[in-house]
């Protein structure tokens, strides 16, 4: 179930499936990315709320450079830099990470027994090309995790009463699952997709068995989270968030 907390009275967004780690959403009340000005006042200084928030020195917060790959890195102590990069692992106790969104789908791992996560980001080009599940099995194959015993959280996306796609885009994603039923509708001669659910069905058939999904639209509610459609390409983004135990 989600629910908002605050930090400086600023909103953020929880799963109660993640208890151990710290691993939440960003809201509009506290936004730390801006793709056009990334030194504003305002974002410095939220995130510096965040870290401390997080107990890390601030430049231990790391964030990517995303760019709808697949492509998968693990966070270094001492390396900042993660170009060409849309999914993180975590196995630093002394970092953060956040990946950034404005209507893509976020999705959290966290693996309780190990004390690992990550953070995917999937856009459709993301979802075509599994990066939840590839994730999923970097953290099984290289840090000894076990399907039982991560929890995934998918948070605030575009929701299935929103995303319309072309033909190209629906064959593509129609060919992630082994069943595409209940993923997909027709009305009035468009496609509508459920990227949030078919990410859900990946991570399903990977054999993740403790799934959250976010029910918030980031078109309806976009008083709360940025939407790319909705604002016109707006640079602002929310984020996911993941900091470990010490």
């Amino acid at each position: 179930m989600f629910y908002y907390e605050q930090i400086d009275e600023k909103r953020i967004l929880k799963s109660d499936y993640i208890k151990n780690a710290q691993a939440f959403f960003t809201t509009r009340d506290i936004c730390i990315c801006d793709k056009e000005d990334s030194e504003s006042s305002e974002i410095l200084s939220n995130r510096n709320i965040i870290a401390k928030y997080l107990k890390i020195d601030e430049k231990n917060l790391i964030s990517p450079t995303q760019t709808h790959s697949t492509n998968i890195d693990t966070v270094k102590i001492s390396k900042h830099d993660y170009p060409d990069c849309d999914g993180l692992i975590l196995t630093e106790k002394n970092c953060g990470i956040f990946l950034n969104f404005a209507d893509c789908t976020p999705i959290i791992l966290y693996d309780e027994k190990q004390n690992i996560g990550a953070v995917s980001h999937a856009g459709w080009r993301g979802t075509a090309g599994k990066i939840s599940s590839l994730t999923v099995e970097k953290m099984i194959t290289e840090y000894n995790s076990n399907q039982k015993n991560i929890t995934a959280v998918i948070g605030p996306a575009i929701g299935f009463c929103c995303y319309d796609v072309g033909e190209e885009v629906y064959e593509k994603l129609s060919k992630t699952v082994s069943d595409f039923w209940g993923l997909f509708e027709i009305r009035e001669g468009k496609i509508f997709v459920d990227l949030k659910n078919i990410n859900k069905r990946q991570l399903e058939e990977s054999g993740i068995e403790k799934i959250d999904v976010c029910p918030y639209c980031t078109v309806h509610n976009n008083d709360m989270f940025y939407s790319y459609r909705n604002e016109n390409g707006t640079t602002l983004r929310h984020s996911a968030v993941l900091k470990l135990n010490n």
